[in-house]
């Protein structure tokens, strides 16, 4: 089977750096789903606006090399324990295929590139292609009160997050609170751990430089 993108994902995320882990844990950060001209018709949409969540089915785009092995290493285990990749969330899988659920803010049929659907939540980076669109429906999707592995046992310790000047000045708040709440989740490499050392990533157009101490992240431009 032969699959083709239905769309691609906007979002002031332009490279890998900086995505959430998962989708909905950044939940402030915005995103448009930008359908390929063949799929823009808006009976495709007809009755989604009924529904507060989709999943989005899409490709990991920049995994040049896809897992050629059985086991990964998550972050959230600190990179330092192997579990199996269909046991994990791995970016790097057999066929870069990723999941996740997010947000429907609104839909505009009136846009120049309409239908576009405007989400929130997303883990998904600028460009993304997306292959195919699901709404979430929460008698059959929510799971209460289950085990979910080794994320029960081991904790993601959020980061606390102070913004420069220059930062506070040049971005909206809505920005800042994004920006705040993707940083908090620490972007860096789970084998990073040096004060000193000054990490970059791209967002909202301008290339933001962050440090990371005591449990801090000490963000500027």
């Amino acid at each position: 089977m032969e699959i083709e993108p239905i769309a691609h994902f906007k979002s002031p995320l332009t490279s890998k750096f900086g995505i959430p882990r998962q989708s909905g844990i950044v939940s402030g950060l915005r995103g448009q789903i930008v359908f390929e001209p063949r799929f823009r018709n808006a009976e495709a949409l007809r009755g989604m606006e009924g529904f507060d969540y989709l999943w989005l089915i899409w490709g990991f785009s920049c995994n040049v090399d896809a897992a050629k092995h059985p086991t990964v290493r998550p972050p959230r285990l600190g990179g330092n324990e192997h579990m199996g990749v269909f046991a994990t969330r791995s970016s790097f899988r057999p066929n870069n295929l990723g999941l996740s659920s997010v947000t429907v803010i609104h839909i505009d049929y009136n846009s120049a590139d309409g239908p576009v659907i405007h989400v929130g939540g997303a883990d998904l980076m600028d460009g993304t292609p997306i292959y195919d669109i699901k709404p979430y429906v929460e008698f059959t999707d929510s799971h209460p009160n289950v085990r979910s592995g080794f994320a029960d046992e081991v904790g993601w310790q959020s980061l606390s997050v102070c913004l420069s000047e220059s930062i506070v000045n040049e971005f909206t708040p809505d920005e800042r609170n994004t920006l705040k709440q993707i940083l908090s989740q620490d972007p860096r490499p789970h084998y990073h751990r040096d004060s000193r050392r000054i990490y970059g990533m791209p967002f909202a157009g301008r290339d933001i430089k962050f440090t990371v101490e005591n449990g801090t992240v000490k963000a500027f431009i």
